[in-house]
């Protein structure tokens, strides 16, 4: 319990900061805050309602109610889509390798552990893709969104492709259906990201 409460405080330290930095060029700290704040209780009532009702889909919960609250967020405060996705996905990575990290040494879990190296993989990623994605020739429309959805897609492809390997994976729902709607989402990720590329 006091594991949990930690890596929740560190988290939500973490995530502000990330998100107020992503965005404090183009916004100003009260807006950002807000929205920041929205997506975070958004992400909490999703969490206490899926930990009660439906626990095996709980990461699909909570990845749809990061959607939501951005989506609140870009309604209410007039903030861009794309680029407050980005800095809320990137802000919540280093939470949910905590997650990953504390699961690997609490259950001596081996593949919680390599989740937990992969979310650091994909957060370098991300970076990599944000100082160079104006470079790639053919992501013509030079758009703000190219990170925040490949880092998504990357996310769920890996998924799939774990769950498809059969490894067991805190926060799966199961191996077949897992795979599934994993999948899909990352193929319908790398459409949203051809579209924005043709913009």
């Amino acid at each position: 319990m006091l594991v949990n409460l930690v890596i929740i405080f560190i988290g939500v330290i973490t995530f502000l900061f990330i998100f107020w930095k992503r965005l404090k060029e183009d916004y100003s700290s009260e807006i950002i805050f807000k929205a920041a704040f929205l997506i975070l209780a958004v992400l909490t009532l999703f969490s206490m309602l899926g930990s009660k009702f439906l626990s095996g889909w709980l990461f699909f919960i909570e990845t749809t109610s990061i959607l939501i609250g951005v989506l609140i967020a870009t309604m209410r405060l007039k903030v861009r889509f794309f680029e407050t996705l980005e800095a809320a996905v990137v802000g919540l990575m280093p939470w949910l390798s905590l997650f990953f990290l504390a699961d690997s040494v609490s259950a001596s879990s081996l593949s919680s552990f390599f989740g937990f190296l992969a979310v650091l993989i994909l957060i370098f990623v991300f970076y990599y893709l944000d100082v160079h994605y104006k470079n790639f020739g053919w992501y013509t429309s030079g758009k703000i969104g190219f990170s925040g959805i490949t880092t998504i897609a990357l996310i769920f492809l890996l998924r799939s492709l774990v769950a498809i390997m059969g490894i067991s994976v805190l926060s799966f729902v199961s191996q077949s259906y897992e795979a599934i709607i994993s999948g899909s989402i990352a193929f319908i990720c790398f459409l949203v990201l051809y579209n924005l590329g043709r913009q």
